[in-house]
Order: structure tokens, then C-alpha cells, then sequence
């Protein structure tokens, strides 16, 4: 494994263990970010490995970035895209009215948790670090 490829583990192995920590506290908005950044950066440690990282947060290119470098992911596209939503509305205030519920939940936080869990399973293991 590169040594960049490995880099994008770690730092998404970081965001998981805050997601984990900020719900117990309940600050679900949080997990919900953290838990889009930790996929993001598994998905980056995919492309890393085989390619060169794009500058991109959208789920939607990066799928199509992985797709090009053979790695199948289209039994995630309906979770990646639950998750691409909390890119841009768990950072900035003014847009959180642009989730259908407002805030996120707790369950869309437990959801999200659970995903990042499971994707950066499936990353590690894809990438022989498991």
C-alpha cells in the first residue's frame, strides 16, 4: 500500500472516532459531517492507491472516479448519496434548512455512523489493510 494511501486511512479512521465520541454526546450534526468525511477520505485512499487523488467532495464524481479505477461500488450509491447531503449543510448554518428535516436526527446520525463504519471496512479491506 502507498504510503499517501495509508495517510487517507488514518485521517479517515480519525473522523470515525470523533463521529463515535460527538454521539454519545448527541451533537448529531457532527457525527453526520464527520461520518461524510470519513467515507470521503476512504474513498480518496482507494483512488490514492491506483491514481492521483482529485480535488472533489461529491460522492457522485468520486463513485465515478472509482468506477473508472474497477473498483465496484454501486451497492453503496443509495448510501453515498444519504451522506453527500451532509457535506456543505453540517458546516454552514444558513443551510440546514436545505435537509428535509431541518437538523439531522438522531437516527440519520446513527445511520451515517453506521455507513462510515461499513465503508471503511470495505476500503481496508479492498486495499489489503484489514
Amino acid at each position: 500500500m502507498k504510503k499517501q494511501t495509508k495517510q487517507w486511512l488514518i485521517f479517515a479512521d480519525e473522523d470515525l472516532r470523533v463521529a463515535k465520541i460527538v454521539f454519545k454526546e448527541g451533537i448529531y450534526n457532527q457525527v453526520c459531517f464527520h461520518s461524510q468525511q470519513a467515507t470521503e477520505k476512504s474513498l480518496k485512499a482507494l483512488i490514492e492507491e491506483k491514481s492521483k487523488v482529485i480535488k472533489e467532495h461529491r460522492f457522485s464524481k468520486l463513485s465515478k472516479v472509482c468506477k473508472a479505477l474497477k473498483y465496484e461500488l454501486d451497492k453503496f450509491q443509495t448510501k453515498l448519496e444519504f451522506l453527500d447531503k451532509f457535506y456543505t449543510s453540517t458546516r454552514y448554518p444558513f443551510i440546514i434548512g436545505m435537509l428535509p428535516q431541518g437538523s439531522p436526527t438522531e437516527s440519520d446520525a446513527k445511520t451515517a455512523l453506521e455507513f462510515a463504519e461499513e465503508f471503511y471496512s470495505f476500503a481496508r479491506y479492498l486495499l489489503g489493510d484489514s
